[in-house]
């Protein structure tokens, strides 16, 4: 038989020739076809799971949820939901596990869990909900108007447009304040009906879940149906656009009664979670006041003893997401400290923390069915797919394969890691993604990839707009450095908190370090690099283009603060302007913070051509910000393009944007970094 080897080898490298040649590249028009996956929910008795599919149709410039369930012993999967009907979202099972309630037009829909007719619950708009464990309650969200619109205080002015502050944070995001507030109700329920009417369990003005980003993980029902535990900033305007102190609210349905649990802690405290037998409260914590990048604590609370401590004491990396373990004496939670993020449990007697997965990829959720885990998982080469994991061992099985149409036909990236030394001897991560069928004779063009944040992780994580894989696809290698600020390193919170008070300092020359490390590869054309990255990334383009001494072609910015002064005079949420810049300008006018730290200060150097894309509803970071350093471009006589979009925020979120502003990006690049 051995005379057939060569021959079946052949044969079946052949075959593997002829199907990476039906596949192709990534192209922003693909990656908008990719179905995007979110877990929803996990059955009561661990069975069943939930997720949601979102597909987008570039020709109507919208996209449509559809929810899909999965059976955890077979893997048989079929959808719950008809898209033809509309998007639904936000799925939750009834404590009987026999039917999942979601949302479609901000109403309360169940469909049975083996499919059928769903039919409507509720007639109430929500942005949210809840069944109580018990079956007798259901808690929604609704927004609640507490101050007069301008028409009602000119009622003689229909027609007028202004709008009347008092206090800051009469913006957030890319909304303005419109005088409403988000508040927790609950309303009797029964057998998919609910009865009565439905109590504020607040009745103020302020907003749980916290706008804009903070979801239903944010509020909790005890398991007994007694009581629901909520977070809550209670601050309001200028007081709240300086503070992250949120805090954990007890409300007692029978009395009416709230308790602050969480008092006298000053950061960010939300997430709270009871444990299966009703005793414990966990909860993710932050310690300091007005720092929204601290490192994440588990808090535990006994509620039998009214005890109260950090279970996660002495563990130097974040923790993320906990979820009780069914026998209640345990957590799962997602941390990293090797630049992925992997599922970890933590005793409650003893503290004893184990690390489950591994891999080079992030789970980014993870929930507790039975005893195994259900998780979402990605990476920077693979879109998110839900994964069923074995705690004991860490080994997963996909059970999702919502991608699999569009990605199986995708030329895959690859990914390698290199270890860079810092200026100041420090060992940094860097992340290195090759084209498609990358070839290490060839010279490739190179992308220096900013990540914003300043304090956000550059793990395995997969972005459908900064998507590292597609920029490779069009023939670049991708320099991607975890500098200063990023967490997820060996030495933990300090490698995060170092860049505070330093934007540009040691984080800018650890960019500079990757660059030159990254030109000594044989394989990539040092004469043909451009640095691109958006928010603080771009702030990192404009610095670097004011002091690169000619290591890049082009540049490329997206929403990048310009000018330390005028932004901090329209940003927002000024308790991080404040903990990272060290306070007002106005405070301590020489300080580095608003001159060397500045990227305007070095414009006089601007002599490479510069992209800026800079968004109207950006209040994070104003367009004045894009318009400032493209103005500057212009005068100084450097070939600039500005691409506004005018409605959207911080992020590009529609799909012909996205594509518009995915072929400027590339067509800027294909300019300046051509082949001579």
């Amino acid at each position: 038989m051995r005379h057939f080897f060569p021959l079946l080898f052949a044969l079946q490298m052949t075959s593997l020739s002829f199907v990476q040649s039906q596949k192709q590249l990534l192209t922003p028009e693909l990656l908008w076809k990719v179905g995007r996956v979110t877990l929803e929910a996990v059955s009561p008795d661990g069975q069943y799971a939930v997720y949601s599919v979102q597909r987008f149709d570039i020709e109507k410039n919208q996209g449509v949820k559809t929810l899909y369930i999965v059976h955890l012993q077979t893997l048989e999967t079929r959808p719950l939901t008809d898209p033809s009907e509309g998007s639904a979202s936000d799925a939750v099972f009834h404590p009987s596990g026999q039917r999942v309630g979601f949302l479609r037009n901000r109403r309360l829909w169940e469909v049975g869990i083996t499919g059928g007719k769903a039919y409507l619950v509720a007639d109430i708009e929500m942005e949210g909900f809840a069944y109580s464990p018990t079956g007798r309650h259901l808690l929604f969200i609704q927004r609640v108007k507490f101050e007069p619109t301008t028409t009602e205080r000119y009622p003689d002015l229909p027609k007028a447009t202004g709008r009347v502050y008092d206090n800051l944070f009469y913006r957030h995001w890319q909304s303005w304040y419109d005088y409403h507030h988000a508040n927790i109700f609950y309303i009797s329920y029964r057998n998919g009906r609910v009865f009565g009417s439905p109590i504020n369990i607040m009745n103020e003005p302020y907003d749980s879940p916290l706008r804009p980003l903070g979801g239903m993980e944010q509020i909790t029902w005890s398991p007994d149906g007694r009581f629901i535990v909520y977070t809550c900033r209670k601050l309001k305007g200028t007081a709240e656009s300086l503070s992250t102190n949120s805090d954990l609210y007890l409300y007692e349905l029978a009395s009416g009664r709230t308790l602050n649990i969480t008092e006298g802690m000053p950061g960010y405290d939300q997430d709270p979670i009871f444990s299966p037998d009703g005793r414990y409260l966990a909860w993710k914590s932050m310690e300091k006041a007005g720092y929204e990048a601290d490192r994440t604590r588990i808090m535990v609370l006994d509620t039998y003893t009214n005890d109260r401590w950090e279970l996660t004491e002495g563990w130097k990396y974040e923790a993320n997401r906990p979820q009780w373990a069914s026998d209640s004496k345990s957590l799962y939670f997602l941390s990293s400290n090797d630049y992925t993020y992997q599922i970890y449990q933590i005793t409650l007697e003893g503290r004893k923390i184990r690390r489950i997965t591994n891999g080079l990829h992030d789970y980014t959720k993870v929930l507790v069915a039975g005893d195994r885990l259900v998780a979402s998982r990605v990476s920077m080469t693979h879109p998110p797919e839900i994964f069923l994991v074995n705690p004991q061992n860490g080994q997963s099985l996909q059970i999702s394969h919502a991608t699999a149409e569009v990605w199986n036909n995708i030329l895959p990236a690859k990914v390698e890691r290199r270890t860079v030394k810092t200026t100041d001897g420090k060992d940094m991560n860097v992340w290195l993604v090759l084209p498609p069928e990358f070839d290490p004779r060839k010279k490739y063009p190179a992308l220096l990839y900013c990540q914003g944040g300043p304090q956000s992780p550059l793990s395995q994580s997969f972005s459908f707009r900064w998507n590292l894989q597609l920029m490779a696809s069009q023939g670049y290698v991708v320099i991607a450095p975890c500098r200063r600020g990023m967490p997820g390193g060996p030495e933990g919170q300090d490698w995060n908190a170092a860049i505070s008070g330093d934007w540009g300092g040691q984080a800018m020359r650890d960019l500079l370090s990757a660059v030159d490390a990254a030109a000594q590869e044989p394989f990539i054309d040092a004469n043909r690099m451009a640095a691109v990255g958006a928010s603080f990334g771009g702030y990192s383009v404009f610095w670097l283009a004011g002091n690169h001494q000619k290591r890049f072609k082009a540049f490329i910015a997206h929403c990048g603060m310009f000018n330390t002064v005028s932004w901090y005079g329209t940003t927002e949420e000024l308790f991080f302007a404040n903990h990272d810049l060290g306070g007002p300008y106005w405070e301590k006018p020489g300080d580095p913070a608003w001159t060397t730290f500045s990227p305007h200060t070095y414009v006089k150097n601007w002599d490479t051509p510069i992209l800026i894309f800079h968004n109207e509803l950006d209040f994070r970071v104003p367009i004045s910000e894009g318009l400032q350093a493209f103005q500057a471009a212009q005068l100084l006589g450097v070939p600039s393009r500005l691409v506004v979009f005018p409605d959207e925020g911080h992020w590009m979120t529609k799909p012909q944007n996205s594509i518009m502003w995915q072929r400027e990006f590339f067509g800027w690049l294909e300019q300046y970094l051509k082949a001579p």
